[in-house]
């Protein structure tokens, strides 16, 4: 390489600088600093692909609304993993909240949306996936259920504006954990009023009366949704992790999801659908939903997965 001499000249017949170099002597150089000039393009233009879209792995602290806070959460070890933290204060925001409405008739209730999708249907300021769903399959990114529209029923108790539209079932870790929200919208987990209003099920408790519930796996990480609430109901938490993409955020196991809950604040947390679900999306200035997280349905980040029902907060 010490012969290679390049000459950068005005080519008026094509209106651009062209390089120019000795042939003769530094031919292959000049091939080979092509090469390498084209492999380097490739290369940001492949991470630049890849990385289309997401939020930045850095920490960040917004005020949405008044009495509504965004904060981004950004941990490297033991293993890279970003969380998406909503904070409502129900005092200061006057908060109201609305799981999706059932909008079918028989077995399956509710047509598949995305949460983005549920976030400008119903007009709500920010949204959350809610419930684990059925039917379900994901095999490849062409052969999945549900599409946009399909018919489908949450997996636990779900009711929206006091109709009750899933009656829930038990599963592996027992009965699943529901929330409650009174037509006051208090939020209160677990302790089914005389007359229910809305309520939202989810996959396990993580934290019960400000402790870490016993027995959460430790080991596998994945994307994962939550919701919780403070002693007393005030505050109401919303957390989505994202996960299942290397060198950017493994995702979370259900100790580490409980114990970042406690850190916040919660009494009471429980988990939502997790995996290609974990969407969070709030409502941009000109009305568009701003998706705040990474999700990934199908190994594809920023692809949103339809689901069935969804946790909305309505602000104005």
């Amino acid at each position: 390489m010490e012969n290679l001499s390049l000459f950068f000249v005005w080519n008026t017949d094509v209106q651009k600088w062209v390089i120019y170099s000795d042939m003769k002597k530094t031919g292959r150089p000049v091939q080979i600093f092509v090469l390498i000039m084209l492999l380097t393009g490739m290369c940001i233009g492949g991470y630049a692909l890849y990385d289309r879209g997401r939020p930045a792995p850095v920490p960040m602290k917004q005020t949405l609304y008044d009495g509504v806070v965004y904060r981004r959460v950004v941990q490297i070890v033991p293993h890279p993993m970003i969380a998406h933290v909503i904070v409502i204060d129900r005092t200061k925001s006057k908060a109201r909240f609305l799981v999706t409405p059932a909008d079918l008739e028989g077995e399956y209730p509710l047509s598949a949306r995305t949460t983005s999708q549920f976030l400008d249907e119903f007009n709500v300021q920010v949204a959350i996936n809610g419930d684990g769903f059925k039917p379900w399959w994901s095999r490849s990114p062409v052969d999945y259920y549900p599409r946009l529209g399909d018919p489908v029923i949450p997996l636990g108790f779900t009711a929206s504006g006091g109709n009750i539209y899933a009656s829930g079932r038990s599963n592996e870790v027992g009965i699943e954990p529901t929330l409650y929200i009174s037509r006051q919208n208090h939020p209160s987990f677990n302790r089914k009023p005389g007359r229910v209003y809305t309520a939202i099920s989810g996959d396990r408790m993580l934290v019960e009366k400000g402790e870490v519930v016993a027995g959460l796996d430790g080991s596998e990480s994945e994307p994962r949704t939550a919701i919780g609430i403070n002693r007393n109901g005030r505050y109401v938490y919303l957390v989505v992790v994202d996960g299942r993409q290397p060198y950017y955020s493994d995702g979370a196991t259900f100790l580490q999801l409980a114990q970042l809950l406690v850190k916040q604040g919660a009494y009471f947390a429980m988990s939502l659908d997790g995996g290609g679900s974990s969407t969070l999306v709030i409502e941009g200035d000109d009305g568009v939903p701003v998706i705040m997280n990474s999700p990934i349905d199908n190994y594809i980040p920023g692809r949103e997965r339809p689901v069935a029902n969804h946790f909305g907060v309505i602000l104005k």
